[in-house]
């Protein structure tokens, strides 16, 4: 008869540990240091997230890497893409959408949109939201045809916790995101030193993901088409 040995505690707690799958770490790799610039930390307005940017040195210029994390207690989630620059961000004022704003280059920056979700922020489209907001531009009958070359940036104008009441209008609160688009062409005639798009403005609504251009910016829309700067 085989006689039953029953394994010792320790044996037990060391085999159920090691068939539990590993947890992944919650915050940013080695190599990635907090920056100590306040003006680099954003909390959101219920004061439950916490924004805080990492980066990682290198001598070559190129090699720089900012990582852009969400604290939430002692829970972390990176807010993708890592980037070579910092960032700037904006929240809707009941803390459910997030615009990252984000240089590329020189004169250069692009805008991504996250979402709340089971505690965090995650994206909340497919693309960048300066992407869309580009091929919203494209796709105009009065602004398709218009190719621009460099300094080519989308911004987040300012109000957005406050639904832009500054500009004297009434959209309910934390629906809209007003942004505007700039850019230079290479080609332009000899007496132009710069010749572009200049805040060409548009309105994109949280809640259907759809463009548009509110009629108040019409006019000034039609100048930032014709924008130069002669010699």
């Amino acid at each position: 008869m085989t006689g039953f040995c029953r394994p010792a505690p320790w044996l037990a707690l060391a085999l159920l540990l090691a068939a539990a799958p590993a947890r992944a770490a919650s915050g940013p790799p080695p190599g990635f240091v907090l920056t100590d610039d306040a003006d680099l930390a954003f909390t959101s307005p219920d004061g439950a997230t916490r924004l805080e940017q990492y980066m990682k040195d290198s001598e070559d210029l190129f090699g720089v890497k900012w990582q852009v994390w969400a604290r939430r207690g002692e829970e972390m989630t990176e807010l993708k893409p890592e980037q070579a620059y910092p960032a700037f961000f904006r929240f809707t004022a009941d803390s459910q959408w997030l615009v990252r704003m984000q240089k590329t280059g020189s004169g250069e920056q692009d805008l991504f949109l996250y979402r709340a979700e089971n505690g965090t922020f995650v994206s909340a489209t497919k693309t960048s939201l300066s992407d869309l907001a580009w091929a919203y531009f494209h796709s105009r009958p009065d602004t398709r045809t218009m190719k621009l070359d460099y300094h080519i940036s989308a911004n987040l104008m300012k109000g957005t916790e406050e639904a832009y009441r500054w500009l004297g209008v009434d959209w309910p609160n934390n629906r809209y995101l007003l942004i505007s688009l700039s850019g230079e062409m290479d080609k332009h005639p000899k007496n132009v030193a710069v010749k572009g798009l200049a805040d060409w403005k548009c309105r994109y609504d949280l809640k259907s993901g759809k463009f548009d251009v509110p009629a108040m910016f019409a006019k000034e829309n039609a100048k930032a088409l014709n924008w130069e700067i002669k010699r």
